[in-house]
């Protein structure tokens, strides 16, 4: 290891926010084929102007815990040991976290980890013994929003739900949550306090505090939002009342003003986020750490959000798939978008690289210091991402194969989708019967993977 300073890290990680939905200016919108999806988050802006935005990010499978399990692990979707959220991260399969612990790093992280996802039990502390074998020195870990619901409702399971049922307000969250059938969109009657991002924020910011001022730190903070059911409070609701958003791509539905109030909590959501990412900017800044701090904003998927007449995750369109990715820092270019093709896995060994450490393991897992740095724009000349069939969360296994023009879905049981990107942004035009040379290379590569 060399003397010089380890920088800290910070890794916001929200819960379904599409790459698209990004405080861009106009002209990337326009050069990309794309429209104003609508969202006000200054301090994101603030950090894509402060370093490096991908454009082209892709996460390796749209659900939460193969995603997490990727990220952690450094590896793609066949190596994760994580197929679907019906299992546990293994436990003997080393992560990043255990990479910068062993690097002098204080490793920690609040929020929803889900790497237990099917283990309805996070301690009423956020902590479980097996968070140290996964690296982490410290940790508050809690329940998404529907496992809190559905583990929580009668005695707590995780620290959120322990925290409403210490606050009385147990029992209006359940009642809210659950009475959330379809989409529903009106505000919840938590206090503002109460909240879960805002909540998790609080304890982002109490590990902070905890932080020695000598010591390298990484601290992930995991929100909640903006994935769905479409919670959100009063004043989060009244923020965003009647401002006109754009309908969803392909959308065909009667339904036109409830698909566009479902946008408007979903960017209500995204300003909160926002919102508490400044707060912990604020303590970083206060604690004089900003200048020595890699800040990464990213997600583990995207959300459809009525695109196709779909909501949630698991399919290959870009909805889904398309993830944000801004990294600021020191050496770090500023005020930078490329189009380079990376996946969230690449964090892994980025920071790892950043730490002075090293990950083999990390098969799957490419730096991204050479182009935060400017040397090169490239990283992979291809991207995939895929799930296999759970019976759940996807009835079919598929396959998508990305390079920076061409992007192809193999899906069981139904035809190849081939779509020009670069014509054709939103994926409205299958080309497959058009493009036999373009099909047969990219599925050389799916097989290659």
């Amino acid at each position: 290891m060399s003397t010089k300073k380890q920088p800290n890290v910070l890794l916001l990680f929200p819960d379904s926010h599409r790459g698209d939905w990004m405080p861009y200016d106009s002209d990337t919108l326009q050069a990309a084929g794309l429209e104003q999806l609508g969202g006000r988050m200054p301090n994101i802006r603030k950090l894509m102007d402060r370093g490096v935005t991908f454009t082209h990010a892709v996460t390796p499978a749209p659900l939460c815990a193969p995603a997490r399990a990727c990220l952690a692990a450094g590896v793609r979707y066949e190596q994760c040991g994580t197929p679907s959220n019906e299992a546990n991260f293994p436990l003997d399969k080393r992560t990043f976290y255990s990479v910068l612990r062993e690097a002098g790093y204080r490793v920690g992280a609040v929020g929803k980890f889900d790497l237990h996802k099917p283990v309805h039990w996070w301690g009423l502390n956020g902590w479980l013994d097996e968070l140290e074998t996964l690296g982490f020195t410290d940790g508050i870990d809690n329940a998404g929003k529907i496992d809190a619901v559905v583990s929580g409702k009668e005695e707590p399971k995780d620290p959120y739900m322990k925290y409403l049922h210490d606050r009385g307000l147990a029992e209006l969250h359940v009642q809210d949550m659950t009475g959330r059938r379809g989409h529903g969109t009106a505000p919840t009657e938590l206090p503002e306090d109460a909240y879960c991002d805002n909540w998790l924020t609080s304890n982002g910011l109490q590990l902070l505090s905890e932080f020695p001022a000598d010591q390298p730190w990484f601290l992930m903070v995991n929100f909640t939002g903006p994935h769905g059911p479409w919670d959100i409070t009063k004043s989060m609701k009244e923020a965003w009342e009647g401002v006109p958003l754009p309908l969803p791509n392909r959308w065909d539905k009667d339904t036109d003003e409830l698909a566009v109030e479902i946008r408007r909590n979903y960017a209500a959501m995204l300003e909160n986020i926002d919102r508490n990412i400044g707060l912990l900017l604020e303590e970083i800044e206060r604690r004089g750490e900003l200048d020595n701090t890699i800040v990464i904003y990213t997600s583990d998927h995207g959300e459809m959000l009525g695109d196709f007449n779909r909501f949630g995750k698991c399919v290959p369109y870009r909805g889904s798939v398309h993830i944000p990715l801004v990294v600021s820092g020191p050496g770090m270019r500023e005020g930078v978008l490329t189009p380079a093709l990376v996946e969230l896995q690449d964090l892994a060994a980025t920071i790892v690289e950043y730490a002075d450490a090293a990950m083999p393991e990390a098969v799957g897992s490419m730096s991204l210091k050479h182009v935060l740095e400017g040397g090169t724009e490239q990283v992979r000349t291809y991207q995939v991402a895929g799930l296999d069939a759970d019976g759940r969360h996807t009835k079919h296994t598929w396959r998508m194969i990305a390079d920076d023009r061409y992007k192809l879905h193999l899906t069981d049981g139904a035809e190849p989708e081939l779509y020009d990107i670069a014509a054709d942004p939103w994926e409205n035009r299958n080309i497959a019967g058009e493009q036999p040379e373009t099909m047969e290379r990219l599925q050389r590569l799916a097989v290659e993977g």
